[in-house]
């Protein structure tokens, strides 16, 4: 197996141990199809899905993700949805 290969399947999102409804950021991002350094700059602007802290850790509720994804709706590359 390449270097390649394994630095990617090292960077893979494996699921929690344990059900649970939060997600860490690797995992958000992941779900969300984005990189983590954009969901934390988002986090950073204020843009992005709303968080917890547990302790150190930053976590995020799937319902909380869904909904700032719904949020970014567009028809076309000028308009969101809903706009008129």
């Amino acid at each position: 197996m390449s270097a390649r290969k394994q630095s990617e399947d090292n960077k893979r999102v494996r699921p929690p141990a344990v059900d649970s409804p939060f997600f860490w950021a690797a995992e958000a991002a992941t779900y969300l199809r984005i990189s983590l350094r954009a969901l934390e700059n988002f986090r950073e602007s204020g843009e992005g899905p709303v968080y917890r802290k547990h302790g150190a850790r930053i976590v995020y509720r799937l319902d909380d993700l869904e909904r700032w994804s719904s949020r970014r709706r567009y028809r076309s590359t000028s308009k969101r949805e809903g706009d008129e």
